[in-house]
C-alpha cells in the first residue's frame, strides 16, 4: 500500500465530500480511491469513514486521525516549498474561510493582483456565518478578533476599522437622511444577529464631543446572520445599517451608499486577525498569501471613500 498517497486521498474524499468528486479531483479512477481508503482503514485497524448511498461523514476516529493527518501532509508540503525556494516556484492551493462581506471586500479583491504573482497558487475562498468554528478545515481563517478562538491557534491582526451608519441613497432620498441620532426614531434598520442570539443593542459614540454615547432604539425591517446580505437589503433602499468603514472603501456601489451622522461612529470596533492552526507547519505559499492579504487588506482601510 502507499501510505502517503492513501492519506491524500482521504484528505481529498472529506474536502471534496465524496468519493467520485475525490477521484475526479484526483484525477483517479472511483475504484483506485475506493482502495486506497479501504487500505487505509485496514492497515490502521479502525473505520475512519461512515459510507452511505448519499454522502459520507468522518467517525471520531476519523475526525482525530485527519486531524494530525492535515499537519502532517503540511510539513511535507512545506519540505516540498523549502526546496523550490532556490527557484522561487511557489504552488499549490491556499484555503481560506471567512464572512462573506470580509470575503466580498476584501479576499476575492486582492486574489487576481496575487496571482499575477504567484500564477501557480490556487486559492480556494470559503464564507461561514461562524468561521472561527471551522478554523481547523482551513490554512488561514480570517475572523473578528472577538471571536472565540482557541488559546493555542497562530494570531496575525490585519486592521482595525469604525463601524458607521450608512444608507443607500434610494433610502435617504425616500426617507431623508438623519442630522441627529435623534432623528434615527422615524427610520428603519438593516440588522445582524447571529443565530440562537438577542439582537444587540447598538450604541453610538462621538469622538467630537468627548466620546458622547447615544442608544439606538429604531424598528428593524431585515435581520439577517449574514453580513453581505445585510449590506445588499441595505444597498436596496430596506434601512440604514451599520457596517466596517470597508464596506464604503472598497465597494464600487457607483456612490449608491452613503454614510450619515459623520462623525458619529459605532461603539464597537472591527479588529480582524488571520489565524492558522499552527505557524510551525506553515506552507510558504501560505505565508506569502498572508502578507499579501494583510498589506492589500490595509491599503483599502486607508483608501477614501468611493
Amino acid at each position: 500500500m502507499d501510505l502517503l498517497q492513501s492519506m491524500h486521498v482521504f484528505r481529498c474524499v472529506v474536502d471534496e465530500g465524496g468519493f467520485a468528486a475525490a477521484a475526479r479531483k484526483m484525477d483517479l479512477a472511483p475504484a483506485v480511491v475506493t482502495r486506497l481508503i479501504q487500505d487505509l482503514e485496514r492497515s490502521l485497524s479502525v473505520r475512519l469513514l461512515h459510507r452511505t448511498t448519499r454522502k459520507i461523514a468522518l467517525t471520531q476516529a476519523g475526525n482525530a486521525y485527519l486531524s494530525r493527518l492535515r499537519l502532517i501532509l503540511a510539513e511535507i508540503d512545506e519540505a516540498g516549498d523549502q526546496a523550490k525556494q532556490h527557484s522561487r516556484e511557489i504552488s499549490g492551493s491556499v484555503r481560506v474561510v471567512t464572512t462573506s462581506l470580509v470575503a466580498v471586500n476584501l479576499l476575492a479583491p486582492c486574489v487576481a493582483e496575487f496571482q499575477r504573482e504567484h500564477p501557480d497558487v490556487m486559492v480556494e475562498i470559503h464564507t461561514s456565518d461562524r468561521p472561527a468554528q471551522e478554523l481547523h478545515q482551513f490554512d488561514l481563517t480570517i475572523v473578528r478578533q472577538d471571536d472565540q478562538l482557541d488559546p493555542d491557534v497562530v494570531v496575525r491582526p490585519v486592521l482595525e476599522m469604525n463601524y458607521v451608519l450608512c444608507g443607500s441613497l434610494t433610502y435617504l432620498q425616500a426617507r431623508g437622511t438623519p442630522r441627529t441620532p435623534e432623528d434615527l426614531s422615524g427610520h428603519c434598520l438593516v440588522r445582524l444577529r447571529e443565530p440562537g442570539t438577542r439582537l444587540p443593542t447598538i450604541r453610538l459614540v462621538n469622538p467630537a464631543e468627548g466620546g458622547r454615547s447615544f442608544e439606538v432604539l429604531s424598528a428593524s425591517s431585515v435581520i439577517s446572520n449574514d453580513d453581505e446580505v445585510a449590506y445588499q437589503a441595505a444597498l436596496s433602499g430596506a434601512g440604514l445599517t451599520v457596517l466596517p468603514d470597508l464596506a464604503l472603501t472598497a465597494r464600487l456601489h457607483g456612490g449608491q451608499m452613503r454614510r450619515v451622522l459623520a462623525p458619529w461612529v459605532s461603539a464597537d470596533e472591527l479588529k480582524l486577525v488571520a489565524t492558522m492552526p499552527s505557524r510551525q507547519f506553515m506552507p510558504l505559499r501560505t505565508r506569502i498569501f498572508l502578507e499579501f492579504f494583510v498589506q492589500h487588506a490595509r491599503k483599502v482601510a486607508a483608501s477614501p471613500p468611493i
